[in-house]
């Protein structure tokens, strides 16, 4: 057995809860989506008008696998490599030469590990602070969801209210994109389009609507 979170909207808020499935071991696609349909079963089996989406590269439907991070675009380039790059450490970064690599290099670079402590987020001349958590990567997906995602794709989102990401274990990791997923449903429910926040807008509202 093994243990993921799916995020969902629940009085305007971003939340999630943990679910106990059948882990399927491998590191093979196959074997992957057989996990995220076992979870999927456990959220379905709790609620029975979920409608879960996988948000990975792991998915088993065409708009989940879009969605990742290894998939979105910003400013024509993969957000995965967008958010590496804007990383500011106490001994070095932001480190913009990560933009020009495949995202799993650039999520793998050594410097990421070796240069100190986290500090902050460099991003279109603006400084982004550590808190909220998860608020800046969460800003740049976003934005990457505005640039990448057709109007009806951003209509398919919407029909979800469950969404999970397999390889997202918080015991390891902070961002996931599966919570942005499910913000993106918030703001699409609530406004019919993605609005264009300032970054000081945007803190404030993740602030007062992300829980997790």
């Amino acid at each position: 057995m093994a243990e993921r979170p799916a995020f969902f909207n629940s009085q305007a808020h971003v939340t999630c809860t943990v679910y106990s499935f059948e882990w399927s071991p491998g590191f093979s696609v196959s074997q992957k989506q057989k996990s995220i349909e076992s979870l999927h079963r456990a959220i379905r089996n709790a609620d029975a008008d979920a409608r879960p989406l996988e948000v990975s590269t792991k998915s088993g439907t065409p708009l989940g696998v879009k969605l990742s991070a290894f998939n979105l675009r910003l400013s024509n380039l993969p957000l995965e490599n967008m958010f590496q790059s804007a990383k500011v450490f106490e001994n070095g970064g932001p480190y913009p030469d990560l933009l020009q690599v495949p995202p799993k290099e650039a999520k793998r670079d050594q410097r990421l590990r070796g240069s100190g402590k986290l500090t902050a987020f460099h991003y279109q001349g603006e400084v982004f602070p550590l808190l909220p958590q998860t608020a800046f990567y969460d800003y740049i997906y976003i934005a990457a969801v505005k640039e990448s995602l057709t109007p009806d794709e951003l209509r398919a989102l919407s029909q979800y209210n469950y969404f999970t990401d397999i390889e997202f274990n918080p015991a390891r990791s902070v961002n996931t994109q599966a919570r942005t997923a499910s913000l993106v449903k918030l703001l699409l429910d609530e406004y019919g389009v993605l609005p264009d926040f300032s970054k000081e807008a945007f803190l404030a509202y993740h602030r007062e609507h992300v829980r997790s």
